[in-house]
């Protein structure tokens, strides 16, 4: 564990620059102690570790000094190779970077761990997007990467869903985010961060300015918190129904996750006919209606009224188009006609 913890000690100064001891013990989850020891040991193993005093101060390596000594483990090298992720790789513009990256790892890893990285790509391949669902066209996602990674400002047309549709926004790329098959920006516009699809963007110029990008913005960060908000905010409604059990049950086959968690969860006992009260939660009316249509005649709206008069003017629309069968025609001989269909 502890030589483990020496080469990650190492490799972190080679890959870092400068650290200062309590944020060497918060990336390895030790004591700072512990990491004065271990500077300690490598020092006396012959790595020219250095130690800078003052406030801006900490431990470094000599410049220039580089090690070979990665401490890859045969777990490590597999989970490595599925890292690659070519799809969304080639989608931004580095499918050719991520193959002669892959080829150079291979070449420089020994034959076990090379092995092993082959055979990890091979059994396990990631798929991103959900059923039914052709990845969404992102002509100009990897110039809005390209501008992420050089720190310049865009100025973007991009479609959205209010009036106006279409608008021109100059905005300071600060990442990308890959969710459910669709690619995502996030960028500063007008002093607030803001997430836009890039599916929706229209156009794009990448501007020679540089900004200056927030040293405190985490993406992985912002973009936890964001979802959560967005899944919370999302459905602002609620309805109450009352539906049959084979309908709860079938609810998560074709309601969104939030939708049938809850109804599941709100539901209450069945009554002697089958049928049960629940409430679920509502992004709108009209969104709601689209969806309580997928359970047919087997739910009934309760609250809100607006809801309920929308399913039941879809339901008068549906009889007036399917009429019931009409009765039976009555023969001249007073026998019922037979259906031509049957007529042999």
């Amino acid at each position: 564990m502890r030589a483990s913890r020496l080469v990650s000690l190492l490799l972190l100064l080679q890959t870092r620059g400068r650290m200062t001891a309590q944020e060497l013990a918060d990336a390895l989850e030790v004591s700072v102690r512990t990491v004065y020891r271990d500077v300690e040991s490598l020092g006396a193993a012959g790595v020219p570790v250095y130690a800078d005093r003052g406030p801006a101060g900490g431990y470094r390596l000599l410049e220039g000094y580089r090690t070979r000594l990665t401490g890859l483990t045969a777990p490590e090298a597999e989970a490595l190779f599925l890292a690659g992720m070519p799809g969304p790789a080639a989608d931004l513009g580095l499918g050719p970077v991520v193959a002669a990256a892959e080829l150079k790892l291979l070449a420089a890893l020994p034959d076990e761990l090379a092995d092993r990285g082959g055979r990890a790509r091979q059994r396990f391949h990631l798929d991103a997007p959900g059923w039914f669902r052709h990845p969404e066209a992102t002509p100009h996602l990897a110039a809005l990467a390209r501008a992420v990674w050089e720190d310049r400002l865009v100025e973007m047309r991009y479609r959205r869903w209010r009036a106006p549709r279409e608008v021109t926004r100059v905005v300071a790329p600060l990442g990308v985010v890959l969710k459910a098959g669709r690619w995502y920006l996030v960028a500063r516009c007008d002093g607030q961060l803001r997430t836009y699809r890039v599916g929706a963007v229209l156009d794009v110029v990448v501007s020679d300015e540089r900004y200056e990008r927030p040293a405190d913005f985490d993406l992985a960060d912002y973009w936890r918190e964001w979802t959560e908000r967005y899944e919370r905010d999302v459905y602002r409604g609620r309805a109450r129904i009352r539906l049959t059990v084979p309908a709860l049950e079938f609810m998560p086959y074709v309601f969104p996750p939030e939708m049938s968690r809850a109804a599941r969860a709100a539901a209450g006992e069945p009554g002697p006919d089958g049928w049960l009260e629940t409430t679920v939660p509502i992004e709108s009316v009209k969104h709601a209606h689209t969806e309580l249509l997928k359970l047919g005649a087997e739910v009934e709206v309760l609250e809100p009224a607006e809801l309920r008069d929308r399913l039941a003017a879809t339901a008068h629309a549906l009889a007036r188009l399917y009429p019931a069968a009409a009765e039976t025609p009555t023969g001249a001989a007073g026998s019922p006609a037979t259906p031509a269909s049957t007529v042999p």
